[in-house]
């Protein structure tokens, strides 16, 4: 089986690392590119980064596509099935225009390799909370399920979005006299210029505002005693919780093996501590644990069950 290889692709809006595996999953040449999300820049756009990574570890390993088993890609935008197969469909005729054979090429979201990736293949949840959030589990009879992940509109507990959200809109109703003064106002100022309701209204609603990034000064405040931030972080702890309750309910077992991932939970700051500590002292059926492999080789490792 030596002779078969596997590659395994983990793409984000920035960028795309790409792996290729022997039959056994040993890592034998990494590499990364562009960014993949299709949804954003084309498939078109992402058919070519993704071919270009393939072919760059092939030549590196003077392996003909025959010798390729399958190849996987995780990416932002794959959530749902129908997203998934515009970029397979892409894909799979950008690379027979070029007269280049890719057998089984399969695209899933960036959520399900990490899940694959943490566990190695195995029973467990992972609980993402970046930007955005959501949770995915798989029990150890291979059933998926998942968590959240209903976007900035109408989810995104726990996340950078919903934190800032918040944040904002404390500090809108300061700026109204709807509430108390909170620090955050301060904070807000000073990074983004924001002194006043037609400044915060213009900003939010005409130069697309990043919500995520008043997140870290909603912690800042929160670990200062701001009594309105602290109230933010420990209704977003909450609804976290939440996530892992339900997630345990739908997996059906005893130990929930759970693994974090996301700069809102899994950087060392106020809220993620905050956050563990709960876990600790109301959950005692989860086990936190790090991720064992990381996402690229969690799709390769995922190409390779698609066979089986």
């Amino acid at each position: 089986m030596s002779d078969k290889y596997f590659i395994g692709l983990d793409g984000g809006g920035t960028k795309t690392k790409c792996v290729i595996t022997d039959y056994n999953l040993n890592v034998l040449f990494q590499c990364s590119g562009g960014p993949s999300n299709f949804l954003i820049i084309g498939t078109g756009k992402v058919s070519e980064t993704i071919l270009k990574l393939i072919t760059t570890c092939t030549e590196k390993m003077n392996v003909a596509n025959e010798k390729l088993e399958a190849v996987l890609i995780g990416t932002t935008g794959a959530g749902r099935v129908n997203d998934a197969n515009k970029l397979k469909k892409s894909f799979d005729n950008y690379v027979k225009s070029n007269n280049i054979n890719i057998k089984n090429f399969f695209v899933e979201s960036d959520a399900r390799i990490a899940l694959e990736g943490a566990f190695s293949g195995s029973a467990g949840s992972i609980l993402i909370a970046g930007t955005g959030s959501i949770m995915y589990g798989k029990n150890r009879k291979g059933d998926m399920h998942r968590v959240g992940g209903f976007g900035r509109y109408i989810g995104d507990e726990g996340s950078g979005n919903c934190l800032g959200r918040m944040g904002l809109n404390a500090v809108a109703k300061v700026f109204d006299g709807r509430m108390e003064d909170t620090s955050l106002v301060g904070l807000v100022a000073d990074k983004f210029n924001i002194t006043n309701t037609q400044e915060l209204i213009t900003e939010v609603y005409s130069n697309d505002f990043p919500l995520a990034d008043v997140a870290p000064l909603v912690i800042e405040a929160a670990e200062n005693n701001d009594s309105i931030c602290l109230e933010i972080i420990n209704s977003n702890i909450d609804e976290l919780i939440l996530h892992i309750k339900a997630m345990h309910k739908k997996l059906d077992e005893k130990i929930l093996k759970l693994s974090f991932i996301g700069g809102t939970i899994t950087t060392s700051n106020f809220y993620s501590k905050k956050f563990r500590e709960k876990i600790t002292n109301s959950l005692p059926y989860v086990k936190i644990q790090s991720p064992e492999l990381e996402p690229a080789i969690g799709a390769a490792l995922l190409a390779k069950a698609k066979l089986a």
